[in-house]
Formats: structure tokens, C-alpha cells, sequence
């Protein structure tokens, strides 16, 4: 039987190589590094405060490893083997057997096998090293705090913004020149006197008054430059295609590699793969949120400095070299890691004032315009956003800023897994007190959705941090899932406008770390059940007509959602995409892959009958997963002016 000893040291031992192998390559949660060290301190103090459990007396270092240890040359391999007694009561493959697996599989020394029991003790302090070598080697070695850069944000037809950090006071004055890159005709356009703490030495430079379709350098006096691509006017041909990508969540270096760069974005290896392979440049990035881990591995600290690093960090990556991602533009939603996991607390509880500030001035700065009568100015700090780019118009939402708690759940139950929320038993209770978007931002979204758009549109896309979908099975309430009230006037405002404008809503989402695709079909009223009972039973027409609805399962009808993350972090290994409901019909779900990356295509077509046509690929790892084409309503299938209740069914050819 084994000792007490024996078995507090190989369940520690199991913990720490369990534990450091789901920490360094499946999940960073935030429960393990503190785990990982604790069982480790326990192991290593079970092993050498009651090292006569393990066998013979401890031979020292410097016996076991004389060749390591020259100056004691005396060594005592041939007392090691001597003083292994054999057991000649067990054959002595057993003896081997089990001394292999109580040593390399448990952890448990045998010190009667001296050399491998050092071996599997120095295996358990490696992995708790590494362990503390992922969550502090950035921190510590990498505050970034003299990082200079620049990066493009929004770019439009006629301007283009680009993000400048610039920390070192000598540069000033900094000159801004922009040239087209066809010929050399260089222009000053800004002049920067101060950049100060009170932005994290970062600025915005705008550029206007530029010609669409048209490359541009610019280069500033610091010796940084860069390019960007002018979108098309709105009246060119060329504004009847677009392509862009996009992505969610990133940490460095996970899975965890101990010989790359602290900082390292391996995500960021499969995404210039993917640019480089494009029959045509993509556009821009749309990044949908949780750009930094502040809570991942672990919080270090809620202040604005370090929120401020954490920024700095990631664009002081060495990725951002890799070829293609160095002129692609970004623009960015936020996200929950970028506050706190499951953010819910609004906008003035701690710690959002220390997140929003880096958040304001490294992406909102140089993120596309906000919506038409959205509140602007400095002090507003409106972030959500609305523009056009060829065959699509764009509305950027933020989930989190303006969100309050979600509607409350039938029964109380703990988070299931790490990052998750509740799972909502029962359909929760529909109350005016709960949303995700604020008042303001939401009748933004239904009159975006609402406006007819110019002949050349035929797209309506709505970036969304957190899924739109309620498929998902755990971390429901952290979803459009928790408000369900709110986002059924949402849904309701894009049948609508499918039904009215002739044009196609798609919602790009992220957060879950899996790829979903998911096709919203329209309601429709069973007539031929509501009129025999509205003559006899009016009272209870209302309440007959709401189970009477059924959903149009026409292929494609309706807008779709393509959920899609991590670019670079954790996936989850278990399986929690499930369709409950017709309102919400699964299409694909791909869970698996630490990188995943969607590409939009977008065609005008020529002909009458379909006048747009939309591919959606989705990469994993790098390549080519799965491939998905929409296509835009004909004008000979739209039922102008018609309602729901109408029995009219709005098919797409």
C-alpha cells in the first residue's frame, strides 16, 4: 500500500501537469497559475520534508549527477545501484513497471532511482515556471512605455484617419506629409506641437480631401510611414464590390510557446496567410472586440496605467510586421475583456472610467463616424458607429458601454465554465429595465435600419461584440440571449426592412471563441386559423394569432449572423451550440481552431433578378474551412407596404 506521503505527492504532482498543460495550451483561466503553485509547494515539501517515504535515504545532487557536479569526484553511482535492493518476491518487469508509472506518469520520486526522480521534480518545476513565465514575462520585461508607432483606422472614400504614439519629446514639432503613390508629391498636412500624457502620447491624424480609389503614403517626421487605400465613390463601378475580414478576441502568446516572443500573436501567422491568398485586397479589418485580456490569465491590476499597457503591448507585438497586416486598416468594437469578464455595470461604475480611456484614444480616435444625430463631442464619447463602403452600409454596436444587468432567469444557477454566465432554464421575464444598447443607441440601430439606402446598396451589416443568437447553451445571459425584449425589436426592424427596402441584413458578431452561422427566416400568420375565431372569441385573438405564427423555411430567407473567434486565443473543448427553436435555425457550427478568421465578399451583380451576391469564408488555423453564399432579394420578390399579418410569404429567388 502507499504511503500517506506517497499519495499527497503524486495527487499534488498530477495537479500541477494537468493543471499547467489545460493553462499553457487549452485555456488560460484565471483559477489555474494560483492552483498550479500551490500544488506544487505542497508537492515539493511532501517530497523533501518526507523524502524516507520514497525509498532509500535522498542521495544529493551532486551523487546523482556527478558529471554535473565535477568537484565531487567521488560520486556514488555504484552505491546508487547497490543500494537498490532488488525484490526478489516480484518479478522485476512489474518492479520497472510500476516504478515507471509512480515516477513519470504520477510525479512520485523513487529514490532508489535517483537521476529519474530528480527528472520528474524538475518536470513539475518547469511547468509552474513556465506557468508564471506566460502570465508575468509580458508585464514585466514589456511595458512598452517608449513604444512609437503608427496605425490606419477608418478609411473612407474622400479621408482616411491614422493612429500615431509618439512618446519621445524630441520628436516634436512632428510634421504630417501625404503623397499619392503613384507619383512623388509630397504634402504637409498636420503639424503636431504636443502629445502628452493625457492621451498616452497618442494622436489622431485625419486626412482629407483625398481621391477615391487611390493609393496613399504618408510619412511623418519621426521616420514612421505607412499607406492606405481610399474606398470608392459611391456613383464608380468599383463601389460594386468590397472585401474585408473579420475576427475577435487576441492574446499573446497562446497556446503558449516558450521560445516565441512574449508578445507574439500567433492568430496573426494565419490571418497574413489568409490576406495573402485573397483574389482581391481586403478592405479592413472589422475587429469585434477583446483586443486585450485584462482579466486573462489574471487581473494584475484595475488602474489606468495598466490599462494603458495592456494596449501597448499588443501593438508592440512583432506580428504586426507580418506581410498584409502592416497596411490593413482596423476599426474595433469593445468588448468585455477590454473592462471586466461579463461586463454589465455601465459606464460610470469602476473599473470602465480606467478601460474607456485607452479604449477612446487608441480605436475610437480612428474608428469610422458615429451615427447621424448621435451625440458627438469630446465629452460624449459616443461609441457605436455607422458608415458605408460600396455595395454595404455598416452600423458598429457597443454592447457593453451602455448595457445594464440582463433580464433576470427563471432560477439562480452558478457559471458552468470559466467565462461564462448563467443558463437560463426558462424564457426570461420581459422587463423595461434591461438593455443592452441604451435608448440612444437603439433608435440609432432601428433608424439605420429603417433608412432606404442608395441604388448600389443592397447589404445592411451590424457589428455586434457578443452573438445576436440564443443558440448558444452556456453564457446565454452574457448574449443577445439575456435581453430578449430588446433584441426581438431589433429582429423585428430587420424582417422589416428585408420585407420593405429590398435589402439584406447580415449581423457579424464574435466573443464565444466558435464559429456559428446562424439564418433568422421570417415570421408568418396562419390567416385561415385567425378568422373563424376572430368572429366568435375577439378577446382571444390576439393570444391565438401569437401561437399561430410559423417561420418561412424558404432556403436563405432572412437575415443570417456568422459568429466568429477567437483570432488568436483559447477554444472551447466542449460542444455548447444547440438550436431551440425555429426562430433561430442553425446553418454550421465549428467550434474547434485557435484561429479563426471570416471574409466577406461582396459582388454587385448586373442582371435584374439577383442584384448582389455575398460569400462568407471562413478560415481556421490559416485555411479554407467552409464557404457560404447569400444573395440579395430580386426585385420581382419584394411585397412593398405588406404586413406580417397579411399571409403574404417574402421568398428570395
Amino acid at each position: 500500500m502507499p504511503s500517506t506521503p506517497e499519495i499527497i505527492a503524486g495527487a499534488s504532482s498530477s495537479l500541477v501537469r494537468v493543471c499547467a498543460y489545460i493553462f499553457l495550451r487549452w485555456i488560460p483561466g484565471h483559477h489555474f497559475p494560483p492552483t498550479i503553485i500551490t500544488a506544487l509547494a505542497l508537492y515539493l515539501a511532501c517530497v523533501f520534508g518526507k523524502s524516507e517515504a520514497f525509498g532509500t535515504t535522498r542521495p544529493s545532487l551532486h551523487e546523482t549527477f556527478p558529471k554535473l557536479f565535477p568537484h565531487r569526484e567521488n560520486g556514488t553511482t555504484q552505491q546508487e545501484e547497490a543500494g537498490s535492493p532488488e525484490d526478489h518476491d516480484e518479478p522485476a518487469l512489474y518492479e520497472d513497471e510500476k516504478s515507471f508509472f509512480k515516477t513519470f506518469l504520477f510525479g512520485v520520486p523513487d529514490w532508489r532511482k535517483a537521476r529519474w526522480s530528480y527528472i520528474t521534480i524538475g518536470v513539475n518545476v518547469l511547468l509552474a515556471l513556465l506557468t508564471l513565465d506566460m502570465v508575468f514575462r509580458g508585464p514585466l520585461l514589456y511595458p512598452a512605455r517608449d513604444l512609437s508607432f503608427t496605425r490606419v483606422g477608418y478609411v473612407g472614400s474622400n479621408s482616411a484617419k491614422v493612429l500615431v504614439r509618439e512618446p519621445d519629446p524630441a520628436q516634436l514639432p512632428m510634421y504630417v506629409y501625404l503623397s499619392p503613390a503613384d507619383k512623388t508629391n509630397w504634402e504637409t498636412t498636420d503639424t503636431i506641437y504636443y502629445l502628452g500624457p493625457d492621451t498616452d502620447y497618442t494622436y489622431s491624424i485625419t486626412f482629407d480631401g483625398l481621391q477615391p480609389s487611390k493609393k496613399y503614403i504618408y510619412s511623418l517626421s519621426n521616420d514612421k510611414s505607412g499607406t492606405f487605400t481610399t474606398a470608392a465613390s459611391p456613383q464608380s463601378r468599383a463601389a460594386g464590390s468590397l472585401t474585408f475580414v473579420t475576427s475577435s478576441c487576441i492574446k499573446a502568446n497562446f497556446p503558449y510557446k516558450p521560445w516565441s516572443h512574449a508578445l507574439a500573436i500567433h492568430g496573426f501567422e494565419h490571418l497574413s496567410r489568409t490576406l495573402q491568398c485573397l483574389p482581391s485586397p481586403a478592405s479592413f479589418m472589422m475587429f469585434l472586440g477583446d483586443f486585450i485580456y485584462i482579466d486573462v490569465p489574471l487581473r494584475l491590476s484595475s488602474s489606468l496605467q495598466h490599462y494603458r499597457s495592456e494596449y501597448r503591448r499588443v501593438y508592440a507585438s512583432p506580428s504586426w510586421s507580418l506581410p498584409g497586416l502592416d497596411t490593413l486598416p482596423w476599426i474595433h468594437t469593445l468588448d468585455d475583456h477590454e473592462i471586466a469578464n461579463d461586463w454589465s455595470g455601465g459606464n460610470d461604475t469602476d473599473p470602465f472610467p480606467a478601460a474607456s480611456d485607452p479604449f477612446l484614444h487608441y480605436h475610437v480616435s480612428v474608428n469610422p463616424p458615429v451615427p447621424p444625430g448621435a451625440p458627438t463631442g469630446p465629452e460624449t464619447n459616443t461609441t457605436y458607429f455607422q458608415f458605408s463602403n460600396g455595395p454595404a452600409s455598416f452600423f458598429m454596436l457597443d454592447t457593453r458601454r451602455y448595457r445594464t444587468a440582463p433580464e433576470p432567469v427563471a432560477s439562480s444557477m452558478s457559471k458552468p465554465l470559466y467565462g461564462s454566465s448563467a443558463e437560463p432554464s426558462k424564457p426570461p421575464s420581459r422587463g423595461p429595465n434591461h438593455t443592452m444598447l441604451g435608448s440612444a443607441q437603439l433608435a440609432s440601430l432601428l433608424k439605420f435600419l429603417s433608412t432606404p439606402e442608395p441604388p448600389h446598396i443592397h447589404w445592411k451589416i451590424i457589428a455586434s461584440s457578443v452573438p445576436f443568437t440564443k443558440n448558444w447553451r452556456f453564457g446565454t445571459s452574457d448574449t443577445w440571449g439575456g435581453f430578449l425584449q430588446e433584441r426581438a425589436e431589433i429582429l423585428t426592424a430587420m424582417h422589416v426592412a428585408e420585407r420593405d427596402l429590398g435589402v439584406r441584413v447580415i449581423v457579424l458578431s464574435g466573443d464565444r471563441h466558435e464559429f456559428a452561422a446562424i439564418r433568422y427566416p421570417p415570421p408568418i400568420v396562419d390567416l385561415a386559423a385567425l378568422i373563424p375565431l376572430a368572429q366568435t372569441q375577439k378577446d382571444t385573438a390576439k393570444e391565438t394569432q401569437l401561437s399561430s405564427i410559423v417561420y418561412d423555411r424558404t432556403p436563405q430567407a432572412g437575415p443570417h449572423e456568422f459568429s466568429v473567434g477567437p483570432l488568436s486565443m483559447f477554444y472551447l473543448p466542449l460542444r455548447t451550440f444547440k438550436q431551440v427553436d425555429e426562430e433561430d435555425v442553425a446553418i454550421k457550427y465549428l467550434p474547434d481552431g485557435n484561429s479563426k478568421v471570416g471574409v466577406v465578399e461582396i459582388q454587385n451583380l448586373a442582371g435584374e433578378v439577383q442584384r448582389s451576391l455575398l460569400k462568407y469564408s471562413l478560415y481556421i488555423d490559416g485555411s479554407l474551412a467552409w464557404e457560404y453564399t447569400l444573395t440579395s432579394p430580386s426585385i420581382g420578390s419584394l411585397r412593398k407596404g405588406k404586413s406580417w399579418g397579411s399571409g403574404e410569404r417574402w421568398l428570395w429567388s
